[in-house]
Parts: structure tokens; C-alpha cells; sequence
């Protein structure tokens, strides 16, 4: 049964490992336009960061405007291999420690560059989110990672809340499809709180699609530059969140505030 009457909440991945600003000029690059803008990190020479220091500062000015934001840091193994570097956004402190960090749950081919993630990487990871009280935030690009995401819950590396994004429509993973997806949803654990988000091209439709199945969205700069298939129109992340919004405004679906995005999530 699908369940329309949720609030929707909207994932907004800001920034990333991957987009410049000659692609698009809209893409924030300093922590001062990342919290203006509002999440990720990156240096202002452009090439991405893992140092607590930057996420700490991004994260304080996202918190000046809006205290009770609901904050996720990037534990990504594009660039960065070792545990020290993937895991140092985890080791902020007090009000500046996020509420969730990603996790891949499995190694994955983009178009020019692999994200490696060995079983031992992603159960450190884990555990290291789970003594910092840092939700995991369970990246699934292919199905195998949800039966992996399994495998870490019935040895207890994983534990609740279960918070997934269903990533479809990158080269060399699952092709972003109503079937894929309605199977990816299928296979998650009983509970669990999952977002819909498509790469590229793909991802205003697996945005509408994940919002019609009862579920939410991510948007955002880090998976998509256009508005546009054809690449004529430059995204902005605004332009981004307000266009999945409508969508969802359309289902009869309104927006999770802050504190129903806490809920949701099962956040403190």
C-alpha cells in the first residue's frame, strides 16, 4: 500500500566529489557558499575535502541561520582510501557533529574514476558512526548492497534507524528504472526511511517516481548541473529543491519541516 499522507523530506546534496564551477556556475565551492547555499564540503581551489575543520566550519554557518538542521557529512572513497582520511568528518564535536554521514555499502564504477569500498572499510565506517551516536546514511547504487546492508544488520554493525538513498541511473550500476527502483524498495529492511534519486539526466524522474511510491526525494548539484536533458538550462540547488517540491506539493504531499524531518528519520 502506497501511503501518500507522509511529509516529504528533501535530500539536498549541495555539492560533490565531481562537479566544477566551469560546468556550472551555480556549484558552491567555499564553506561559506556551501552554507549559504546549504551542506557539503569542498576547498576553494575546488578539489574536495575529508579535514573536520571545513565540515565544522559549514556546518556553523548552516546552524547560525537554522539551529535544528538536519546535517549529513560525506565519508566518501573516491579520492580518499584511508580510514583516517574517510572517517574524519565524523570527529566534530558538540553542536557541529552531524546527524548522518554517508555509507556506501558497496565498491561501485562512475564513468571515469572508481569509489572503492572494501567490507572492512564500510564495517569501520559503521561502527565509528555508531559509537559517535552519527546515523548512517546507507548509499545503494546496485542490489547487492541492500542484501549487504543485511548482512551488517543480522550481526548487528548495523542497527536502527535504517536510512537509505536509492541512487539509480549511474554507468555501471543499476539503470534507473520504475522496476528497479520498486524492487530496491521491496528488498529494504522492514521500517526503513528511504529517499529516491536518480544521476544525471535521470534524476528528476526518480524524484517524482520515489515521491508517487510514498517515499522522499534527493536533489541536488552533486547528482545533476541541468534542468534539462538536453543540458540547455544550468540547475541551481534552489531551482533543484523548489522543482522537487512542486512535485511533491502536487501528490498532496507537504514538505517535512525540520523537526518531522527529525522524526522521520528517528534523530534525537
Amino acid at each position: 500500500m502506497i501511503d501518500l499522507s507522509q511529509p516529504v523530506v528533501i535530500n539536498l546534496a549541495l555539492t560533490g566529489m565531481v562537479p566544477r564551477r566551469a560546468d556550472n556556475p551555480s556549484v558552491p565551492i567555499t564553506p561559506a557558499e556551501i552554507a549559504a547555499d546549504a551542506v557539503r564540503s569542498r576547498r576553494p581551489d575546488e578539489e574536495p575535502t575529508y579535514e573536520r575543520e571545513l565540515f565544522a566550519e559549514i556546518t556553523r554557518g548552516i546552524r547560525y541561520v537554522i539551529p535544528d538542521a538536519v546535517i549529513c557529512s560525506t565519508t566518501s572513497g573516491r579520492l580518499y582510501r584511508t580510514f583516517e582520511q574517510r572517517s574524519d568528518s565524523l570527529n566534530v564535536d558538540g553542536d557541529l557533529k552531524p546527524d548522518l554521514a554517508s555509507l556506501t555499502l558497496g565498491s561501485l564504477n562512475f564513468p571515469t574514476q572508481a569509489s572503492v569500498n572494501e567490507p572492512v572499510m564500510i564495517q569501520h565506517l559503521a561502527l565509528a558512526m555508531k559509537e559517535r551516536g552519527i546515523v548512517p546514511e546507507l548509499e545503494i547504487f546496485d542490489f547487492g548492497m541492500i542484501d549487504y546492508a543485511h548482512y551488517l544488520i543480522g550481526r548487528k554493525i548495523l542497527e536502527p534507524p535504517f536510512v537509505f538513498n536509492l541512487l539509480l541511473g549511474s554507468l555501471g550500476t543499476a539503470a534507473a528504472t520504475g522496476l528497479n527502483l520498486a524492487l530496491m524498495i521491496e528488498r529494504l529492511p522492514a521500517g526503513s526511511f528511504w529517499s529516491a534519486a536518480g544521476i544525471g539526466r535521470f534524476q528528476f524522474s526518480m524524484n517524482a517516481l520515489g515521491l508517487t511510491l510514498g517515499g522522499h526525494a534527493r536533489t541536488g548539484l552533486e547528482d545533476n548541473l541541468f534542468l534539462d536533458a538536453a543540458k540547455q538550462h544550468p540547475a541551481s540547488n534552489e531551482l533543484l529543491v523548489a522543482r522537487t517540491a512542486r512535485v511533491a506539493e502536487s501528490l498532496g504531499r507537504p514538505i517535512a519541516t525540520t523537526a518531522e524531518t527529525r522524526r522521520l528519520l528517528g534523530l534525537a
